[in-house]
């Protein structure tokens, strides 16, 4: 069963950090690029990071630039968004995504399958 799976959601205060992991299970993450994109209540799904297949080409939605980086660690089939930071308005439930390729804003548009969201909520 081909599988991405999200980790490493939770609560923190505004400043915080966070990391979460995408892990693929039944496929290698090496044959895509991935992004990490979220969802606010009432909002559309925004796509905020994405990372080549090889790690050599990133970008970033702004509202997260400068505060959150991507990497991949094919050897673990995992990628990770680590999150620094935090503000209230980065609570939402992230998701990550196979996609076919890194497209900035319209990344979603090439998005070939998802995981299950974890939630992140930036509260004091």
């Amino acid at each position: 069963q081909l599988q991405l799976v999200e980790s490493g959601g939770g609560l923190k205060q505004p400043g915080g950090s966070l990391r979460l992991s995408c892990t693929a299970s039944g496929f290698t993450l090496n044959s895509y690029a991935i992004a990490w994109f979220r969802q606010a209540p009432g909002k559309e799904r925004d796509r905020i990071s994405c990372i080549s297949r090889n790690g050599g080409g990133t970008d970033y939605a702004d509202s997260v630039k400068g505060r959150f980086t991507i990497s991949r660690d094919n050897a673990k089939n995992t990628v990770y968004l680590q999150m620094n930071s935090l503000k209230p308005e980065d609570t939402a439930i992230y998701y990550c995504a196979t996609v076919l390729a890194c497209s900035g804003p319209g990344t979603i548009r090439f998005v070939t399958s998802w995981g299950q969201g974890t939630q992140v909520t930036v509260s004091s």
